[in-house]
């Protein structure tokens, strides 16, 4: 089988497209027939080193497949069934092994790539706005970077949820995209501060240091500010007088895996956004698709931000 391989962290150039042992299960594993992989900043990190990984290592944290091999003690699932997964590295691969209890199964009404697109970012944006901070009917939230792939799916959750959303775009462009997933108000990054002063109930931020001053503004007092990442850049150290001084604040830095640790939250996530997608409540835009050989170019694309929705690699 193909698979891209890091073997020395850096730059786009070190994604290698190589050959590699087909991979065999183990006790509570499964081997799937990779039909799509996604695209994200973690994959970037741990390209980098920012998320250092022992190496060399196959990345991609992200899927959705066949499965062709099924390891002892495995229940439940079976060779020919559609899984999908996330935060299982391995995943930019022809095969990969999924660990069974982090595998969710695939309704007949979703397309396995469409799965795929759907699972980190989705099943993120469903732990911020249904757990971080629960989006209730009225609630004025701010999403930054309204136009990418999370963006469009945060305000999507949101509206579901009967808030007022407003988000923040860099062009003209990115602003129809914000739109038409759902946002009442799009602003520019220079100016959302001062719009939205002091008005906001949570600020839903994965770009950073770019927007973490601004957002803090934004925020009512006793509002949330999920930082859930740094597309831009980390965030410096803070002093917690800060929160105090502007309204008694709350922040958190949250992450998927702690919540879908249970297999019970896992499924919950995963079976809402299936069902929205299949009811046609939540729409997921796959902007481009590359062949896995050209993970370097879909690398380049998502850090230079030329691009707007999901991003997915094809084997």
């Amino acid at each position: 089988m193909h698979a891209i391989v890091v073997s020395a962290q850096g730059g786009p150039e070190v994604l290698e497209y190589a050959e590699r042992p087909d991979p065999v299960p183990g006790d509570g594993e499964l081997v799937v027939d990779v039909a799509a992989s996604g695209v994200n900043f973690i994959d970037i990190y741990h390209r980098s080193g920012a998320y250092p990984l022992p190496l060399p290592a196959v990345i991609g944290s992200e899927g959705a497949g066949v499965v062709s091999a099924v390891g002892p003690g495995v229940s439940g699932v079976a060779v020919g069934d559609t899984v999908a997964w996330a935060n299982v590295l391995g995943s930019y691969a022809d095969k990969t092994v999924v660990p069974a209890d982090r595998a969710v199964p695939v309704p007949g009404g979703v397309p396995a790539d469409l799965a795929a697109a759907a699972m980190l970012q989705g099943m993120t944006a469903h732990y911020l706005t249904h757990s971080t901070h629960e989006v209730r009917e009225g609630d004025k939230v701010l999403v930054h970077a309204g136009a990418g792939g999370m963006g469009q799916l945060l305000i999507q959750l949101a509206k579901l949820k009967g808030a007022t959303v407003y988000a923040t775009v860099s062009t003209d462009e990115k602003e129809k995209l914000a739109r038409a997933a759902g946002a009442d108000e799009v602003l520019r990054y220079d100016t959302f501060a001062d719009a939205l002063s002091g008005t906001v109930d949570v600020v839903y931020d994965g770009v950073g240091a770019a927007t973490f001053d601004g957002g803090l503004r934004a925020l009512r007092p006793r509002g949330l500010m999920a930082l859930y990442g740094a597309a831009s850049g980390p965030v410096p150290p803070l002093d917690p007088q800060v929160l105090n001084r502007s309204g008694s604040l709350f922040l958190t830095r949250p992450t998927l895996v702690h919540y879908v640790a249970e297999r019970d939250e896992l499924l919950w996530r995963a079976s809402d956004l299936f069902g929205w997608l299949t009811s046609g409540q939540l729409r997921i835009e796959v902007s481009h698709r590359y062949p896995l050989r050209e993970a370097r170019r879909a690398h380049e694309d998502l850090a230079g931000r030329r691009t707007t929705g999901k991003l997915l690699l094809i084997p």
